[in-house]
């Protein structure tokens, strides 16, 4: 999965990061190319700014579909410290995407978890991919006791690990996995786990790599990495996507 632009890059960060959503449908149909499946977008307001709008994320994906449409739309729920859980609610509710990713401290911040159970209950329903973001080994064990206490409901569950959130300078490292395994292997025999990574900074390329060498699944791009495995600065998304699958053999 591509995650091409995300909430917090500018083109003042790199010139072929994608804003509008043209130029994210073009960046999508490249990245495909490439040998992506999916990409994980990001929408952005006139100034730019990452928005958690319904209209422009139907746009999106009226967009993706008429012009990519074997390639597989995940909206995003981020909050960027200014949307509430309700705000993140309302727009799966509106927009009714076929997948959405949702930090899971963001949507259950508290041991209040009526409302988060059931907008769970309700996308299950509704037949809504859900990938769960755990930024931490401990959003790990919390996931899992959410999933135990049925608040968030079923045996099969998509979860995303994200390495390096808060290392030095966001550089993520191979190693930063190795915490997360035990956790999700400790699940094998109960749940149905579809386990992936993101990473951040220069190594973005090796961490992916580890985690599809341990059975996971990767999401790159310039969201959290502008640089190829060799150092240099990315020419683009889709040169990002070249880099991993040359490195995954």
């Amino acid at each position: 999965m591509v995650a091409p632009n995300g909430a917090r890059r500018t083109k003042a960060d790199h010139p072929a990061l994608p804003v509008t959503i043209g130029e994210t449908v073009e960046t999508a149909a490249a990245c495909h190319a490439a040998g992506a499946g999916g990409i994980h977008a990001h929408v952005r307001d006139e100034t730019g700014a990452h928005v958690l709008d319904a209209g422009l994320y139907r746009e999106l994906l009226s967009e993706m579909k008429d012009k990519v449409p074997q390639m597989a739309v995940q909206i995003t729920t981020e909050a960027v410290g200014k949307y509430t859980p309700a705000e993140q609610r309302k727009l799966v509710e509106d927009v009714m995407p076929e997948a959405v990713s949702i930090a899971v401290r963001e949507m259950v911040p508290d041991e209040d978890t009526a409302e988060a159970a059931r907008f769970y209950a309700w996308c299950r329903e509704a037949e809504i991919a859900v990938q769960h973001i755990l930024y931490s080994p401990e959003d790990v064990t919390r996931f899992f006791s959410l999933v135990a206490a049925n608040v968030v409901p079923g045996a099969a569950h998509q979860v995303l690990c994200v390495l390096g959130r808060y290392a030095e300078n966001q550089e993520s490292a191979p190693e930063d996995l190795d915490p997360f395994l035990p956790l999700l292997y400790s699940k094998a025999s109960d749940l149905t786990l579809d386990w992936a990574v993101c990473a951040f900074g220069h190594r973005e390329t090796d961490c992916l790599a580890y985690a599809i060498s341990k059975g996971g699944k990767a999401r790159i791009g310039f969201e959290n990495g502008l640089w190829n495995s060799d150092g240099q600065l990315a020419e683009d998304n889709a040169s990002r996507v070249r880099d991993l699958v040359r490195a995954i053999g």
